[in-house]
């Protein structure tokens, strides 16, 4: 999954409006409790793009082919201890639990874990559909092009920018 720094404050604000709405969380300063939010999702942002600098470093150190790559980045999220892909939803969750129990902008938690859990779910769900979309769309109008080739590396960058450009992100 990826995250989109430019969705980050929308997913954010539909967090914390769900918690509030369904008396959950209280909180004196919402907005504050938003920008809490919006801090763990930057910085599991950060993290990913130094994993995937990271393996991209290792590739071109240790001469691998780019087909290398998924494996090599997976390899130092392990070492990093942060999750990509499927698990990022459940990394995530549990970055965003302990910090809305660490938060001093939240005054009280009445709800379990598991129902925070599932009401934070739906906006980074709703992401990842819409990353997957993207990322169909790409390989779509890429199915000339052999994956795994330095070309394919070149034009997927290309035409996933060029989608999330026109998509705003």
């Amino acid at each position: 999954m990826r995250l989109h720094s430019a969705k980050v404050p929308q997913i954010a604000a539909e967090m914390v409006g769900a918690l509030l709405s369904g008396g959950d969380v209280e909180s004196e300063s919402p907005k504050e409790v938003g920008l809490d939010i919006a801090s763990v999702l930057n910085q599991y942002i950060r993290d990913e793009q130094e994993v995937s600098e990271q393996a991209k470093s290792m590739l071109a150190a240790r001469n691998l082919p780019q087909t290398d790559y998924n494996r090599i980045r997976k390899l130092v999220a392990e070492e990093r201890k942060i999750k990509l892909n499927e698990d990022a939803i459940d990394y995530l969750l549990d970055q965003l639990i302990e910090m809305l129990m660490h938060s001093a902008n939240v005054d009280e938690i009445f709800a379990e874990d598991f129902v925070l859990r599932r009401k934070m779910r739906d906006p980074l769900r709703r992401q990842f559909v819409e990353d997957e979309e993207i990322e169909t769309q790409v390989r779509g109008q890429l199915k000339h092009v052999q994956e795994g080739t330095a070309v394919w590396e070149v034009e997927y960058r290309r035409m996933m920018e060029e989608i999330k450009r026109r998509k705003g992100l």
